[in-house]
C-alpha cells in the first residue's frame, strides 16, 4: 500500500471471510480485534446473486444502532479502491458510517441503512 493513503475499516461480518477477501479486494487481509460501541447485530436476507456467491450465505450480519450494546470484530487497514470495492460489495441496506471503536481508532463500517 505504499504511496496510497490508508483506510480503516471495521468489519463484523462476511468482509472477515477469506473468499470474500479474495472476491472483493483480491488478497487477505490482515487484521485486528475490536469492539463497535453503540450497536447490536441484526440479520438480513441477501438477494444479490453476486454478493450470495462471494459470501456463500443467504443471511448476512447487520449492525444495528443499539445503545449500551456492542458488536466484537475486526479492524483493517485498505486502500481506498480497496473501500470502493467494499462499497461496491455491499448492498442498498447498508450505509457506510464513520465510528470511534472501543479502542479509541476511527473506522469506517457498513450499518442498517435508514
Amino acid at each position: 500500500m505504499s504511496g496510497a493513503r490508508s483506510e480503516t475499516l471495521f468489519s463484523y461480518g462476511t468482509l472477515r471471510q477469506a473468499q470474500v477477501q479474495m472476491g472483493s479486494f483480491g488478497r487477505l487481509l490482515e487484521g485486528r480485534e475490536d469492539v463497535l460501541p453503540g450497536y447490536r447485530l441484526g440479520r438480513l436476507e441477501i438477494t444479490d446473486p453476486e454478493v450470495l456467491a462471494k459470501s456463500e450465505a443467504l443471511f448476512h450480519p447487520i449492525a444495528e444502532e443499539s445503545p449500551g450494546d456492542e458488536v466484537a470484530g475486526t479492524v483493517f487497514e485498505i486502500t481506498e479502491s480497496e473501500l470502493a470495492a467494499a462499497d461496491d460489495y455491499e448492498v442498498s441496506d447498508y450505509k457506510r458510517v464513520s465510528v470511534r471503536l472501543k479502542s479509541g481508532l476511527v473506522a469506517w463500517v457498513y450499518v442498517r441503512a435508514g
